[in-house]
């Protein structure tokens, strides 16, 4: 008999999250992985390019006019506006149409967009334009993190999570080392150089393109949503072609779960869901977000203005600076990934939240003492960012693994737009004057600042993390559609014994 049988009208047993789950590692996985997390490598590359060549497109003769503030205020923050309004609108589309429909659309939309911008004429034109690839990274955040959660098995989701997230931290590092040789006016024209960094954004998009076609729906979004064949067909190829890849027989799946097949979801549930079944969790995720943010901010948002002013460094050569932190950061994930699956979640991340602020307070008083030059303060800020970078990464993992599949995509979009909302409005206000004033004790303040949030949000998670290490998503927090649990357990049993005081109700599926 199928693995997924009907029970009744709208209604389904299935045992695909548990088949998903005892897969081993194949080829299969790695094309997800290729094929979804690239895109951060993208979004790196366009927040780093635009910050390093703005004062070249206010140049005479760039062949477009436009002030250096208007491409680091108007243009920045219509980038983050797009990045939170496409979070949100393509997070709810995510999660009623599916995972795959979505992470193709806002890829061409972010594919159309940079190529509009590197075609840019006026300001009106560069503002809009970078508003819509913004409109587009957003939503690509909801649509992928989702994706990647529900297709790559419970034992390797965190380490996947967080590596694919710190990608980002690759693109930045292409992204200051090709605005070095942009800039060079021995090589590209003024007005030719800005353009083709952005046209390059637009050949690598389309390489991702061709390759995240071939990237399934997520099983665990079809059968919840009246797909359940399509689901079947889906995990047995992959159990066939793992098997034949690996020359062994897999075991035997674990649990089945009985949900009711639904369409959509409101957002009254969805509010209702995150904020009323799960209000710790929600304290968690805006703890993360926020705290992440602004020690982001302290750091990177004035760290050129801080090398130029304090050590004499000059601005054409901030870009090697910003590789080096940029490096630190893609090595945090990338070494301290596997851990979040063994160790657990718990220790990891309150430990790289309290650490890197901890790290970020020595930091301050080294740099107030006069104690750093520009090298030691670039290495100072990198070994924060290590571990800084491992727990940003978390807080994308947390709010995507901790709250019912129905809601998963809207829940990160809303984080995220919480998060990148703070840190690209709020942060910028904030740290603005600070770090670019020229004065020691002000830039000390904006890093204390960025610390102490960093080091709260920490000591929130000592107390609301959940230890999800190794465990189903359907364990982690019970889908909305479940119906009644079948033989061999409870599809959604709690994983803090009671200790949050938080969980859903099998059965809670309305209408």
């Amino acid at each position: 008999m199928s693995q997924t049988e009907r029970v009744g009208t709208g209604t389904i047993t299935t045992k695909v999250p548990a088949r998903l789950d005892r897969l081993p590692w194949s080829r299969w996985h790695w094309m997800i992985v290729i094929g979804l997390g690239t895109v951060w490598i993208l979004d790196g590359l366009e927040v780093t390019v635009v910050g390093n060549v703005a004062s070249r497109l206010s140049e005479e003769g760039s062949g477009l006019p436009i002030t250096d503030a208007q491409v680091t205020g108007v243009a920045a923050a219509l980038y983050v506006a797009g990045a939170c309004s496409g979070a949100l609108f393509f997070g709810w589309l995510t999660d009623r149409y599916g995972r795959k429909k979505l992470f193709l659309i806002t890829l061409a939309v972010y594919l159309a967009a940079t190529a509009m911008t590197a075609l840019s004429y006026s300001s009106w034109w560069f503002f809009l334009f970078r508003f819509l690839t913004g409109f587009g990274i957003g939503g690509e955040y909801a649509a992928i993190n989702s994706a990647i959660d529900e297709l790559i098995p419970s034992k390797y989701r965190g380490r996947v999570d967080l590596i694919i997230n710190g990608s980002y931290w690759l693109g930045a590092m292409g992204g200051a080392l090709l605005s070095v040789l942009a800039l060079n006016t021995d090589i590209f024209p003024k007005d030719i150089g800005w353009r083709l960094t952005f046209a390059l954004g637009v050949v690598l998009g389309l390489v991702i393109l061709l390759v995240r076609r071939h990237v399934p729906e997520s099983p665990r979004w079809m059968f919840i949503h009246g797909r359940p064949e399509g689901a079947e067909e889906l995990v047995t190829g992959v159990e066939r072609e793992i098997e034949e890849e690996t020359g062994k027989r897999l075991p035997e799946p674990g649990t089945a779960i009985t949900i009711e097949q639904r369409r959509s979801i409101g957002f009254v549930e969805i509010g209702r869901t995150l904020f009323r079944s799960y209000p710790k969790r929600a304290v968690l995720g805006f703890a993360l977000f926020i705290g992440q943010a602004f020690l982001y901010n302290a750091i990177t948002f004035g760290f050129g203005s801080i090398l130029v002013k304090f050590f004499d460094v000059s601005s054409g050569s901030t870009g090697y600076f910003f590789a080096a932190i940029a490096f630190g950061n893609f090595l945090g994930p990338l070494l301290l990934g596997r851990l979040f699956d063994t160790v657990g979640r718990k220790p990891m991340i309150a430990g790289t939240y309290i650490l890197s602020g901890l790290l970020l307070f020595v930091t301050a008083w080294f740099f107030n003492s006069g104690w750093l030059d520009a090298t030691t303060m670039t290495v100072c800020w990198a070994v924060v960012l290590f571990f800084a970078s491992a727990g940003a990464s978390s807080a994308y993992l947390t709010v995507s693994e901790i709250f019912p599949m129905e809601t998963r995509a809207m829940a990160i979009a809303f984080f995220y737009a919480i998060g990148t909302a703070a840190g690209g409005i709020s942060g910028p206000l904030l740290f603005a004057e600070l770090t670019g004033s020229g004065v020691v004790g002000d830039a000390v303040l904006a890093f204390c600042i960025g610390a102490s949030l960093m080091v709260a949000a920490g000591v929130v998670a000592v107390f609301f993390a959940v230890a999800a290490e190794g465990k189903s998503l359907e364990d982690i927090a019970t889908p909305l559609s479940v119906s009644t649990p079948v033989s061999g357990g409870a599809p959604g049993g709690r994983t803090d014994g009671g200790k949050n005081g938080e969980g859903s109700t099998p059965g809670a599926f309305t209408g």
